[in-house]
């Protein structure tokens, strides 16, 4: 087996990131003080999506909510509408109860202190260090996805990542290998590794800066670290939506606060088995295939023309030129977008 030194490890890192790594992500300030709210909204963004996704979002939450406060007091539906389309709707629930937090708890300061910052909502283990390392300049290590990866091959360390032991081995050797200086430059050389070159598939090994000392390399196991998870059957579901549409206008109703699109405005739902017995002429539009984290949906859209605009209790009519203002799911967007 290679031996891997933590210390060369940690160097080796923190050298390729200062000069090949990410420098110009907007959330990234350089040679101004750090603001931790920026931090903190970007880590959350980035949980489970892309840079380049979340780079936009990013810029147009920022820009209607450019501090903590007014964060905290805006009116739910709008911090939804920023969010729709990101996913993941809990973290957009969860950050606005932070906010709140903190300005109840904490007078409007942002935490400082680990276990205060992954006290808050929606923070855990690893977001709560990166924050405080990026914000505050704290020793702690992080252990997101893309950081599994990265030790896993490196270090050549067996079995599902999600597993207690694995993670607990994990945590264990992430915290080892913290330099005692140049934390920035290390964490975020992590994740620029994870995210660029040290990639789930096809990763670039050859311009990879610790690649020598990588024991998936030497030991030809890079497609076959990390473990991956056994395999399971993804159930599959169905659902026939009802586009209410009456001069320009359709009907939608608001989620519950839990669940599936909490809080989001989706269009009314036709019982399983049933038919749409009140709109005769009722006509099919394309199906729309959606994934979540552990099941497909799949939508048939019912395009049903009404001439009278009743509303329901929890109910609002959206005029078909306000989409971009509204809080949507992806697939209901996308469904009414072709109606345009």
């Amino acid at each position: 087996m290679v031996n891997a030194d933590p210390a060369d490890f940690a160097q080796a890192l923190i050298r390729w990131q200062k000069q090949a790594g990410r420098h110009d992500l907007p959330w990234q300030q350089q040679g101004r003080k750090r603001d931790p709210y920026r931090i903190w909204l970007s880590e959350i963004m980035l949980q489970q999506t892309q840079v380049a996704t979340v780079i936009p979002y990013y810029r147009r939450f920022l820009a209607r909510f450019p501090d903590l406060a007014r964060l905290a007091a805006a009116p739910t539906e709008d911090v939804m509408a920023l969010w729709s389309g990101l996913g993941y709707y809990a973290r957009a629930r969860n950050l606005q109860r932070a906010a709140q937090e903190i300005v109840a708890e904490h007078g409007g300061r942002f935490p400082q202190r680990i276990e205060d910052i992954e006290a808050l909502p929606g923070i855990g283990r690893s977001t709560a260090a990166a924050i405080a390392v990026f914000a505050f300049g704290a020793r702690a290590a992080i252990l997101d996805g893309n950081v599994r990866r990265v030790l896993a091959r490196a270090f050549g360390i067996d079995g599902f990542p999600g597993e207690k032991a694995v993670d607990a081995r994990l945590w264990a050797l992430a915290g080892s290998l913290l330099p005692n200086r140049d934390l920035v430059a290390y964490t975020q050389g992590l994740m620029d590794l994870g995210a660029t070159l040290c990639t789930r598939s096809k990763p670039r090994c050859g311009d990879c800066p610790v690649t020598a000392r990588c024991v998936a390399r030497q030991e030809d196991r890079v497609a076959t670290l990390p473990t991956p998870r056994a395999r399971r059957a993804v159930p599959q579901r169905s659902v026939t939506l009802l586009v209410l549409h009456r001069r320009g206008h359709v009907l939608l109703e608001r989620r519950p606060p839990q669940g599936i699109w909490g809080g989001l405005l989706s269009l009314p739902e036709l019982p399983a088995g049933k038919k749409p017995r009140r709109y005769p002429d009722a006509v099919p539009l394309p199906v729309v295939r959606h994934a979540f984290t552990h099941f497909r949906l799949d939508i048939t859209p019912l395009l049903c023309k009404v001439s009278r605009r009743d509303t329901p209790e929890g109910s609002v009519w959206l005029s078909l030129k306000k989409l971009d203002e509204a809080p949507l799911p992806a697939p209901i967007r996308k469904i009414l977008e072709s109606l345009t």
